[in-house]
């Protein structure tokens, strides 16, 4: 069963070392988006990517999205990939029906990427 985090508990996570993928869109990421969050969209190119950012098959990663369905998809994904540190984070970035996002709950948050974590730069070094 996949293991889901809220958004308190994904910061504490990060505060030990984790990362945060943010698996929405350019534009939504751009828009807002955890502080410190690498980019890379829900599509087949996520788990090459991420493969090319965290290559080690234990790496701690935090997959989030705008509610939690795109993340939820992509923790599957990894997982099969062969990840064993992965958890969703529930609720997203804007929130969902039953609980508050990331953006809501006064989290840590930025506009702009941090270098290396933009889709267009991590699309750009895989070629």
């Amino acid at each position: 069963m996949p293991k889901r985090v809220s958004p308190q508990e994904a910061k504490g996570l990060i505060d030990q070392g984790w990362v945060y993928v943010d698996v929405r869109t350019p534009e939504e990421y751009a828009a807002g988006h955890p502080a410190g969050a690498y980019n890379v969209p829900l599509g087949p190119e996520l788990v090459g990517a991420i493969e090319s950012l965290f290559p080690a098959r234990d790496a701690k990663i935090v997959v989030g999205c705008q509610a939690g369905g795109r993340s939820l998809r992509a923790l599957g994904l990894l997982e099969a990939a062969g990840y064993t540190h992965v958890v969703d984070q529930r609720a997203g970035w804007g929130g969902n029906a039953t609980e508050p996002g990331w953006s809501a709950s006064g989290l840590p948050a930025e506009t702009a990427a941090q270098p290396g974590h933009s889709w267009r730069e991590i699309a750009a070094k895989r070629g």
